[in-house]
């Protein structure tokens, strides 16, 4: 995909969980409230991108007891923003020639996760956002120049996206190295607009 051409803006999808909205802080302490006495995976520890599976592999029953956690109402409501992330997409969807969308993957047990994604948005970045979110189970069907997410492998029916995956730095992945051409951001306060820019002048 020609990320430069004059004929249309830099597309730009932007993952929610753990790149806009703080999915790890919020379950180590959801998860130590619920249930105290259990043994925990403190953030420094967390390896892999789904923690029911670390959780599981502590003890089976804890897999279960962690997603209770994410399951519950209100988990999704009362994420905290990640640090610097409402101001860049804030900036971003004003820069000119460029679109942003939020794409996002909803849990299996949707019931509370999803209306409570589209309020989160609504509170934290307003209106005009809400009208850019994009839910689905698979993003490589989703057309795009650049994806900012925190899971290391996006995969799906689409075996080459057109989008670049940009791996968002979060507890889960830090440990990974990547192999170039592939990228990474460590946060929303290092220069996201290099990458943005790196992309459109291809």
């Amino acid at each position: 995909m020609d990320g430069g051409s004059a004929s249309r803006p830099l597309r730009v999808l932007v993952d929610m969980d753990g790149v806009l909205a703080d999915f790890e802080g919020a379950l180590l302490r959801g998860f130590s409230a619920a249930f105290p006495g259990e043994p925990r995976v403190e953030l420094e520890q967390r390896r892999g991108f789904l923690a029911v599976e670390q959780y599981r592999s502590l003890r089976e029953d804890l897999g279960v007891k962690v997603a209770s956690v994410y399951e519950s109402p209100g988990f999704f409501l009362g994420l905290d923003p990640i640090p610097g992330a409402m101001e860049a997409m804030q900036e971003m969807i004003q820069m000119p020639n460029t679109e942003v969308f939020i794409c996002t993957s909803p849990i299996r047990k949707y019931e509370y996760c999803v209306q409570e994604k589209y309020i989160w948005v609504q509170k934290h970045l307003g209106p005009k956002f809400v009208e850019r979110i994009i839910l689905t189970r698979d993003k490589t069907v989703v057309s795009a120049d650049l994806l900012f997410d925190d899971k290391d492998a996006v995969k799906g029916v689409e075996p080459n996206p057109s989008w670049e995956h940009i791996l968002f730095s979060c507890c889960h992945n830090k440990h990974l190295k990547l192999q170039p051409p592939r990228r990474r951001l460590e946060s929303w306060t290092d220069d996201w607009r290099a990458i943005l820019e790196s992309k459109r002048s291809k």
